[in-house]
């Protein structure tokens, strides 16, 4: 089932979880009963809560968008080096030059089609991957320049085989979800205090108040929503993707 399918099911069952209570809640007030009574201490209480929790919604949203971008950064930086190393083994003799550019396109196919669902579900890289990378680093580092071309290029090719290891290993390193446990529980607990405003400022059954409060439960539980699926840069929807190795290497998807 896609995930959004299961967010829209989700966003109308908060809705109407919140609109029932409304409903039930108001007809066990009684006739005389006045909202505007409500003391001016709760006014001020249920809005420090809402300021509150927004600042808290913006900080963690901002916090797993930041790193959201730092994983798709370190997947361009890591199919940048190996494009470079590629196109650097130019010239190197062609058995050498063959043998490290079909060790790059191995390792790159690998990433796309194997590694990459591997560490969406297990939130780790493969063994093979690391097995592959070592390759190319022993091909590249073992290799004993014969011309002065060839010795001004050896050197930028073990760099950009360093900074690809480097940028595999911030990748593992964020494969999986970056909020702690606890920020969850605050988060989970401040949305059921903020929704709850809604029944403290006893709010009536009108049109207009019931679409507010509907509009206000489903923001909350979208935007709940939208920091669990950053959480995992690698693993959901709108996580970081394989587009930069594609980019470079077409064939990889084939």
């Amino acid at each position: 089932m896609s995930e959004w399918l299961v967010l829209s099911i989700a966003l109308a069952a908060v809705c109407a979880v919140v609109l029932t209570i409304i409903v039930v809640n108001q007809r066990r007030v009684e006739a005389d009963d006045d909202p505007s009574e409500t003391p001016d201490v709760m006014d001020y209480m249920t809005m420090m809560i809402g300021v509150v929790y927004a600042i808290v919604l913006g900080l963690a949203i901002a916090g797993v968008w930041e790193a959201r971008g730092s994983a798709q950064d370190s997947v361009r930086q890591e199919a940048q080096a190996l494009h470079e190393v590629r196109e650097r083994v130019q010239v190197y003799p062609a058995e050498v030059r063959d043998r490290i550019r079909a060790d790059v396109d191995a390792y790159v196919s690998h990433v796309v089609r194997t590694e990459w669902p591997h560490m969406s579900e297990h939130e780790e890289l493969t063994p093979k991957g690391t097995r592959l990378m070592d390759t190319i680093r022993r091909d590249v580092t073992q290799y004993s320049p014969r011309t002065d071309l060839e010795g001004h290029a050896y050197q930028p090719l073990v760099d950009q085989v360093a900074t690809a290891d480097a940028a595999r290993t911030a990748r593992g390193e964020n494969a999986g979800p970056t909020m702690p446990g606890v920020v969850w529980f605050g988060l989970t607990i401040g949305a059921a205090a903020t929704v709850g405003m809604i029944f403290i400022l006893q709010i009536r059954r009108t049109g207009r108040e019931l679409l507010l409060a509907g509009l206000f439960s489903v923001l909350i539980a979208f935007l709940l929503f939208l920091i669990w699926d950053f959480d995992a840069p690698y693993g959901r929807g709108i996580g970081a993707t394989t587009e930069p190795f594609l980019a470079l290497f077409p064939h990889a998807a084939g």
